[in-house]
């Protein structure tokens, strides 16, 4: 894995943004449809040559208000910024959100008293590992049978990424697997060392298959969508899902699943044994 995540993360959003996002003119042709550095580092404020430092991990101190420049510049969402200012803390060694604890796994008896309340909906409760800390039943009846809640501590990165049955199981394996490299790269990603040895691990175990997202991905996963899953007993599903943060000192989130469909929401109430209609299609 590379170690300059900042310069990754600023040089993968200036690709994605073009011209037009940015407010400037679109009539020249161009070999690539972002922006180029000289332009970024004009609307920046900033030299091109230093944009080029820090896009190459050169220099990795840069102030406040450059950042927050870029960010205007780049057209940053506020998760983007907060990412960029994690980066650039972890970068210089001055940030680690977790300052080398180990993951938080106790979860609070109000966090669990949610879980109860999202049943017969499928909900799963994991830490900054990945690891599966708490689920509703209605999660381990989707999640039991293929394969992803086996062993003492169960990991969604360890399934995606080394388990052979995940592939089979979800039809959309390229996006999962995206999302769970960007989530363990989200924050300040390798200075944590309990995230690096995981990293260090799948990188063993998964090959290429995981190091080559960890050099073209940013921290940034898609925190909602829809994904599909193929159940053995209930067949093709489409399940909407919202991803919410806890806390800052639970380093946990929640991740609540819902029928994208009718079909889907027809197939959940009889897995559950509900009376049809308990789970509603989004």
């Amino acid at each position: 894995m590379s170690d300059n995540e900042l310069g990754l993360f600023l040089r993968l959003r200036r690709e994605s943004v073009t011209p037009a996002e940015a407010g400037l003119p679109t009539g020249t042709r161009r070999r690539t449809p972002g922006l180029r550095r000289s332009e970024l580092a004009t609307l920046a404020g900033v030299s091109v040559e230093y944009l080029t430092r820090l896009e190459q991990g050169r220099d990795r101190r840069p102030s406040t208000e450059v950042l927050g420049a870029l960010g205007d510049a780049l057209r940053m969402t506020m998760s983007e910024r907060v990412h960029l200012h994690r980066l650039a803390k972890g970068a210089d060694g001055s940030f680690s959100c977790t300052g080398g604890a180990q993951p938080r796994r106790a979860v609070r008896p109000t966090v669990r008293a949610l879980l109860d309340r999202l049943e017969p909906g499928p909900a799963v409760l994991v830490n900054r590992l990945g690891e599966v800390l708490a689920t509703t039943s209605g999660y381990r009846l989707l999640m039991e049978p293929i394969g992803l809640l086996d062993g003492p501590w169960p990991s969604l990165p360890r399934y995606v990424f080394t388990d052979p049955r995940a592939r089979t199981a979800l039809p959309d394996w390229e996006q999962a697997a995206d999302d769970q490299v960007a989530a363990l790269k989200q924050g300040p990603g390798r200075s944590d060392p309990h995230v690096a040895a995981l990293m260090d691990e799948l990188t063993v175990a998964a090959g290429a298959g995981f190091s080559h997202r960890l050099e073209r991905l940013a921290g940034l996963p898609r925190t909602s969508g829809t994904t599909r899953l193929t159940h053995p007993e209930a067949g093709a599903l489409r399940l909407a899902y919202e991803t919410l943060d806890l806390p800052a000192d639970d380093e946990q989130r929640l991740i609540v699943h819902l029928p994208a469909d009718e079909a889907t929401a027809a197939a959940l109430d009889r897995l559950t044994g509900r009376r049809p209609g308990a789970l509603r299609a989004v």
